[in-house]
C-alpha cells in the first residue's frame, strides 16, 4: 500500500490547460473517485501518476519516492511505479487463454513457474474465474473479461490499483453487480485504488472520498455524504444527485418576521440559523442562486412539516416521470420550473395543481456570481 501525492500539478497541451494547479492526498488503502464531465481532466490526472503523461510542472510522489518533477528533471516509467492500471477496454491478449493473460505480468518479472501457478489460482478463485482458465477472452462475456482485467492486475500486488472507466462497457445490470464486487476486492486486498469515472452513482456507491473536477480544476474532494450534502459550488450541486439539485433565482430579503428566499412568484422562509449567515455575509438585499434537491421538495399530502405561507406553495404538474419507488415530478410557478421527487403513494396528476412543501433544514444559497456555496 502506498499514499498517492499530487503538488500543484499541471498539464498544458500548447496552449489548452487540462489539468490546473492539482493538489490531492490519497491515503494508505483508500478507494478514491477522480468524477467529473468527459474531457474534463480526470483521466490525464491518472495517466500523469500513471506516467504515461509527463506533467507541465508540479510534483506527483507514490509512498515515499517522487516519481514526477518536471523541474527537476525526474520522470519515473510506469514499470517503476509498483501501480496495475485496468483500462476501459479489457485489453486482454486474445490468442492467450485466460490463465496465461493474469499470469503475464509474473512472467515479465521472472517470477518461478511454481509460484506463477499458485498466484494465478489463488486470484482465480477470488474472482470466481477457476473454471474458465483454459478459456480464449473471445469465449468470455463482458463480466468475465474485466475479471479477467482485474485479476491481471491484482496478481502483481502493487502499490497503487488505477482505473480508467473499467465498467462502462458493460451494460447496466452487470454494472451494479460489479461496483459491488470492485469495492468488496478492494476491502478484501486493502490496496490505494484511484478509480475515474463520469458516472456519479459509481463515484457515490463506491468511493471513500471523491474528487469532482471541472474543466481541469479540482471543485471539491470528501466523502459521498459531505460532496452530497454540502456541495461547496453549483457545478458540484448539479453533478452530484440523479435528478440534480434545483437552482432557482431568488433576492434575499428579511422582513419582521425574518430571512426569505423571494422568487417573485413565492417566497421562502429561511431558517434562522440560515438567516444568520446571510446577515454575516452581507446577503441581505441581494441577488443569490436558491438550491434544493428534489428529494427535498414533497407532496404536502405525504410532508411531516407544512407552515402555509413559510414553505409551502402551489404548483403546476407538468410532466410525471413514474419510476416505480418514486416520482419525478416536473412543477411549474409561473416562469419557475423545477423538480421534486415525490412517494409513490402520491395521486398528483399532469395537468393539475398540488401544494408542494420544501424541506428548509436542506435547502442552500450559492453567491450569484462565483457559483460557490454560502450554506
Amino acid at each position: 500500500m502506498a499514499e498517492v501525492k499530487l503538488i500543484g500539478v499541471w498539464k498544458q497541451f500548447g496552449n489548452f490547460t487540462a489539468v490546473k494547479d492539482m493538489n490531492l492526498e490519497i491515503k494508505h488503502g483508500e478507494f478514491m473517485i477522480l468524477l467529473g464531465p468527459s474531457g474534463c481532466g480526470k483521466t490525464t490526472t491518472l495517466r500523469m501518476i500513471a506516467g504515461l503523461e509527463e506533467p507541465t510542472k508540479g510534483q506527483i510522489y507514490i509512498g515515499d519516492k517522487l516519481v514526477a518533477d518536471p523541474e527537476k528533471g525526474i520522470l519515473a516509467p510506469p514499470k517503476d511505479r509498483d501501480i496495475a492500471m485496468v483500462f476501459q477496454s479489457y485489453a486482454l491478449y486474445p490468442h492467450m487463454t485466460v490463465y496465461d493473460n493474469i499470469a503475464f505480468p509474473l512472467k515479465l518479472r521472472k517470477v518461478p513457474k511454481q509460484e506463477i501457478d499458485r498466484h494465478v489460482r489463488e486470484v482465480a478463485e477470488m474472482l470466481g474465474l477457476t473454471e474458465l482458465l483454459k478459456r480464449k477472452p473471445r469465449e468470455l462475456s463482458g463480466g468475465q473479461r474485466q475479471r479477467v482485467a482485474l485479476g491481471r492486475a491484482i496478481v502483481r500486488k502493487p502499490q497503487v490499483f488505477l482505473m480508467d472507466e473499467p465498467l462502462s462497457n458493460l451494460d447496466a445490470k452487470l454494472r451494479v453487480k460489479m461496483r459491488a464486487e470492485l469495492k468488496r476486492l478492494q476491502r478484501q486486498l486493502g490496496v490505494t485504488t484511484i478509480y475515474v469515472t463520469h458516472d456519479q452513482v459509481e463515484a457515490m456507491t463506491m468511493g471513500d472520498r471523491i474528487a469532482v473536477i471541472n474543466q481541469g480544476v479540482l471543485q471539491q474532494i470528501g466523502t459521498p455524504d459531505e460532496v452530497y450534502d454540502r456541495p461547496a459550488n453549483t457545478f458540484v450541486g448539479s453533478f452530484i444527485g440523479s435528478p440534480p439539485m434545483n437552482f432557482i433565482d431568488a433576492s434575499i430579503v428579511e422582513d419582521e418576521r425574518g430571512v426569505w428566499a423571494d422568487f417573485g412568484e413565492f417566497r421562502l422562509k429561511l431558517l434562522d440559523d440560515q438567516g444568520e449567515v446571510l446577515r454575516e455575509k452581507n446577503l441581505i438585499g441581494k441577488e443569490a442562486i436558491f438550491g434544493i434537491r428534489p428529494e427535498d421538495i414533497y407532496d404536502a399530502m405525504f410532508a411531516q412539516i407544512k407552515i402555509p405561507g413559510e414553505n409551502m406553495t402551489r404548483a403546476m404538474v407538468e410532466i410525471i416521470e413514474n419510476l416505480g419507488s418514486e416520482k419525478i415530478v416536473h412543477l411549474r410557478v409561473g416562469d419557475i420550473t423545477f423538480l421534486g421527487a415525490f412517494r409513490s403513494e402520491s395521486k398528483v396528476k399532469e395537468g393539475q395543481e398540488v401544494d408542494v412543501v420544501f424541506d428548509m433544514r436542506k435547502a442552500h444559497v450559492f453567491d450569484k456570481g462565483s457559483g460557490k456555496a454560502v450554506f
